[in-house]
């Protein structure tokens, strides 16, 4: 009897000491790379083509290491301008950001709807604040 009423009083004292816990979690969010680009190439860009746009080169993740990949032409597209890609810091990491194309000044000007955005490829008619006084809406 006295044996199980010291086995009682030990667990009891067991159970209120603080419990201690190590919990590690490793998430895999896509797109997210952890290791820093290295510094961008030096690539002269080539002569202007017409009814072209020089897209500069730039470093791809690969799964495992960046590769650089050479700049290349794209067909122009009327009334839009090229704006290319580059890497940026996000959630800890660096993520890739695509290049992408934006309407050109002449077109808003020209047409005198320079805040109107219903043809714009991001959606919406929106324009963030702070953003249409730096000409990106």
């Amino acid at each position: 009897m006295k044996l199980t009423r010291i086995l009682l009083a030990a667990a009891v004292a067991a159970a209120t000491l603080p419990a201690v816990a190590q919990v590690s979690v490793n998430i895999n969010v896509p797109g997210l790379i952890q290791v820093a680009p290295p510094a961008p190439r030096y690539e002269p860009a080539p002569r202007p083509r017409g009814g072209q746009v020089w897209v500069p080169g730039h470093w791809q993740w690969n799964d495992r290491a960046y590769a650089w990949r050479p700049g290349y032409y794209v067909a122009a597209r009327p009334d839009y301008a090229y704006a290319p890609g580059g890497w940026v810091r996000a959630d800890g990491g660096w993520r890739w950001r695509e290049g992408d194309w934006r309407r050109s000044d002449r077109h808003h000007h020209d047409r005198g709807d320079r805040y109107d955005h219903d043809d714009d490829h991001r959606g919406g008619g929106h324009c963030p604040p702070g953003q249409a006084k730096k000409g990106r809406c």
